[in-house]
């Protein structure tokens, strides 16, 4: 395999499975991307089995960071299935970077149809629900294909891009009143901001994320603690009054969305920010587009507003 350049194409066009054939009503999107697993065998936390109903979610995912879509179809090329499910353990290696999305054209051949798929297996590599190289037919070997993510996370790197996928089925420690029990690794930074200090629970938290990039909550605490860092000497009134006689100006929109997500209306300042992506274009448009993902981060990227508001920022963009 030749060495992929990594540019920005067009959105993928999943217009064709937003009405079936027959006249069908559409059918609506889960609320996880996950589908259902085939016989082959479970899913990973970073490996989701597509359907016809998750494609969409699928693609919006890698909103967050790059998803890898493999087609195969195991009764017209049995060693697809294998590369798919290589494909997913390698996937599951780089814990959150990118998310592995395997597409059976014996169960699902719409995705396939939509995909505009001409051979299997082949490999189609998102981010920004956009290919970012061209289709990689053929079964690549691992170490080629292993050699391809780490350049793509190396330019990723390089253009600040650090989003991770949240596992698919996280499990979290259960005491026994049935609240999740407090983690020790968070507790200076907890105590913090107890006392209030917002700068040394940013300290903390950035300390925990620079030792593990895979430790979610560290992430999302880090997250809200940069937004109360940004927020804590800001008048509310005056920076949403700023505003609202700006809707065009980023610093000022994003403040005001920062204000609103310390007040309680995550959903105000999600879609405060995705107007404010559908308005504006260029570096402009890129500020506004890392900020509001910041924010997906610190409410928790399986938080259902979080889940809405990417769909209408997917919208927005393309």
């Amino acid at each position: 395999m030749s060495q992929q350049p990594f540019s920005r194409r067009g959105a993928i066009d999943l217009s064709a499975l937003k009405q079936p054939a027959g006249g069908a009503a559409p059918r609506q999107a889960p609320s996880s991307p996950a589908g259902s697993a085939p016989a082959s065998g479970d899913a990973g936390a970073y490996t989701v089995h597509v359907t016809v109903e998750s494609m969409q979610q699928v693609v919006e995912s890698s909103m967050t960071a790059p998803v890898l879509l493999v087609v195969y179809s195991a009764s017209r090329s049995p060693e697809s299935l294998t590369y798919a499910q290589d494909v997913g353990a390698l996937v599951e290696q780089y814990e959150g970077r990118f998310l592995a999305g395997l597409v059976d054209l014996d169960t699902a051949p719409e995705v396939g149809q939509a995909l505009q798929i001409t051979q299997i297996p082949v490999l189609l590599v998102l981010l920004d629900g956009r290919p970012v190289t061209q289709p990689i037919p053929g079964v690549v070997p691992a170490d080629e294909l292993s050699a391809l993510l780490n350049q793509l996370g190396q330019q990723l790197t390089a253009q600040g891009v650090s989003g991770r996928h949240q596992p698919l089925a996280p499990s979290a420690p259960v005491g026994d009143d049935d609240e999740p029990a407090v983690d020790p690794r968070y507790a200076a930074a907890e105590d913090a901001l107890a006392r209030n200090d917002v700068d040394a629970a940013v300290a903390e938290y950035q300390r925990l994320v620079d030792a593990n990039p895979a430790d979610h909550g560290a992430a999302a605490g880090l997250a809200m603690a940069k937004v109360w860092q940004r927020t804590q000497s800001v008048d509310a009134a005056t920076a949403k009054a700023a505003a609202d006689a700006a809707p065009t100006d980023v610093d000022a929109q994003t403040l005001a969305a920062d204000v609103d997500l310390t007040e309680g209306r995550a959903e105000e300042a999600f879609a405060r920010l995705v107007e404010l992506v559908r308005v504006t274009s260029d570096k402009e448009r890129d500020r506004a587009r890392e900020h509001l993902i910041g924010l997906f981060a610190a409410v928790g990227n399986d938080d259902p507003l979080v889940l809405a508001a990417r769909r209408n920022l997917a919208s927005a963009l393309f």
